[in-house]
């Protein structure tokens, strides 16, 4: 099998499968959901199954635009450019989604859809700053000099990246802290079988949609790449 045959109709079939097993296990595989205190949190917080894969995906989107940013410009090659380009794109889709999911959650959860804490604010400008990359790539019309600039763009831009991991760990913060432990001595966790296997599920879901949807993207841009120089050859 060849590797467009694989990215074009197996990966999206396995992706659209693994997105509808994580959404069962959402709604019917999970328990009730309790707090610390042991109360029954509303159901509302099954968006946590969404919001926390969709943001480690987003994470994963850069941290390919900063590996094939890199990448180009040691290479000038401009399959690398077009991975950048096609990353951010679909990343950029998904840091929206994380603020969409986590206002939605905020609200159930404080009574309002935003304020300007650490993960919250880092989130936002995690946002920002991808538009801005995809904004200077529309600014540019020079191939080369576009692709060198939103190469350096994003290897600096990645800074936000861990910014906005880190964010909760190193500042006290209204967001709770599901794993680890944080610099200020609070920690959180997931406990149980069914729990974790769910948010596992979700996880792996959302990163073969955005690889099925990432691989998408490429492979158009080549084929635009291609026609454009065709075109040139012909003129």
């Amino acid at each position: 099998m060849s590797d467009r045959s694989f990215t074009g109709k197996v990966l999206p079939l396995v992706a659209a499968a693994t997105m509808l097993l994580a959404i069962g296990m959402i709604f019917f595989y999970l328990p009730e959901m309790k707090g610390e205190s042991g109360e029954v949190l509303d159901s509302s917080f099954r968006i946590f199954y969404f919001h926390m894969p969709i943001a480690i995906t987003s994470y994963l989107a850069f941290t390919a635009v900063f590996v094939s940013s890199i990448l180009y410009l040691r290479s000038s090659e401009y399959k690398w450019d077009i991975v950048s380009r096609s990353a951010a794109e679909v990343g950029v889709i998904f840091a929206f989604l994380v603020l969409v999911t986590g206002s939605v959650w905020a609200k159930a959860t404080w009574g309002w859809y935003w304020i300007w804490e650490p993960r919250l604010t880092t989130s936002l400008a995690l946002f920002l700053v991808y538009v801005a990359y995809l904004l200077l790539r529309q600014a540019v019309d020079a191939p080369d000099k576009r692709a060198r600039l939103a190469s350096v763009f994003g290897i600096l831009g990645f800074v936000s990246v861990p910014l906005s991991f880190l964010s909760i760990r190193l500042w006290r913060s209204a967001h709770p802290l599901m794993f680890g432990e944080a610099s200020y001595g609070s920690g959180g966790g997931l406990e149980g079988t069914s729990l974790q296997l769910t948010l596992l599920v979700n996880i792996i879901a959302f990163i073969l949609v955005f690889a099925a949807i990432t691989s998408y993207k490429i492979g158009n841009e080549k084929l635009e790449e291609e026609a454009n120089a065709l075109r040139s050859s012909l003129r």
